[in-house]
């Protein structure tokens, strides 16, 4: 393992930049700007058991620090990106990739992971319970640590392979959560994802989404995920994947001085497609400048 290389649930990764869920679609379209096989991984597009259309538009606005979206867990369903997503991307991208799946029941988690869990290409699974812009499913699983662990005993019941769940910022108490996936087998948390806010139109005087509401990422939640995670970190035993607003190798650094084993890149794919690339490549320079030989020595080094 080189320098920048890290292990996630059992699986080594070359580095711990891992593009986010919904912002790189299934890699081949970036896969044109770019080698995308420099990512530790990436997390493709969310996964439903059916497919779905998302909310109506508009679904994107922008505001200071970031942007809102509420795209609503649009993609074409699971047999169709097993069918048609997967050998795609087989074609430009030659590592595990991580598998973000949604669900409106418990039984529909289950069967989504089942089906993604069998494919050779899928190295984890990372179980979205933390969705804002779905209404029935998603969040409302993530807010209530029985639901959310009731949703990671199921999916732990039909794979063995790692099992990581993507939790919501909106919550009182986010460690209960964490522990209660914990408990039930999870191999890992990722955190954290949109915060639920709205933007209104001046003009109209009515909102500016649609769905009326929308989840923030961006800058602007860097500070509060950095906490979550520095948290989390400390109340869990499993991998941490730091997520929300980061856009440089110092945010990397700083996530994983705050207990992340990996970080995720999420809105700033959607500024600047090559943000990924651009992050592994400034991380051994900026490693140097911080006096650090080996980037696993960052993981909760604030906390020693």
């Amino acid at each position: 393992m080189g320098r920048l290389g890290v292990n996630l649930c059992g699986i080594e990764l070359d580095n711990p930049v891992i593009a986010a869920s919904g912002t790189f679609g299934y890699g081949y379209e970036f896969a044109r700007l770019y080698d995308i096989n420099c990512l530790g991984t990436f997390s493709f597009k969310g996964t439903t058991l059916h497919a779905r259309a998302g909310n109506a538009l508009p679904r994107i606005a922008d505001c200071t620090g970031g942007m809102l979206n509420a795209v609503g867990l649009q993609n074409p369903g699971v047999d169709a990106v097993i069918a048609r997503e997967l050998p795609r991307l087989k074609t430009v991208f030659h590592k595990p990739v991580m598998a973000n799946v949604s669900g409106f029941s418990v039984e529909e988690y289950a069967q989504v992971s089942s089906r993604l869990a069998a494919q050779e290409q899928v190295g984890w699974l990372e179980i979205n319970v933390s969705c804002p812009n779905v209404h029935g499913g998603g969040m409302s699983f993530g807010t209530d640590p029985a639901a959310a662990a009731e949703v990671t005993r199921a999916v732990r019941a039909v794979t063995d392979k790692p099992v990581i769940l993507k939790l919501t910022p909106n919550v009182t108490d986010i460690t209960a959560v964490a522990k209660a996936c914990e408990d039930e087998g999870a191999d890992g948390v990722s955190l954290i994802n949109t915060v639920l806010a709205m933007r209104i139109d001046l003009q109209t005087r009515r909102p500016v989404l649609a769905n009326v509401t929308g989840g923030l990422s961006g800058p602007a939640v860097f500070p509060l995920a950095l906490r979550m995670v520095w948290q989390i970190s400390q109340a869990v035993k499993i991998p941490v994947i730091g997520l929300g607003g980061v856009s440089s190798a110092e945010d990397v650094v700083e996530m994983m001085l705050a207990g992340a084993t990996a970080v995720q890149v999420g809105a700033a794919n959607l500024v600047r497609p090559t943000a990924c690339r651009d992050i592994i490549e400034a991380l051994p320079r900026t490693l140097d400048r911080l006096g650090i030989e080996n980037i696993r020595d960052c993981i909760g080094g604030a906390r020693t």
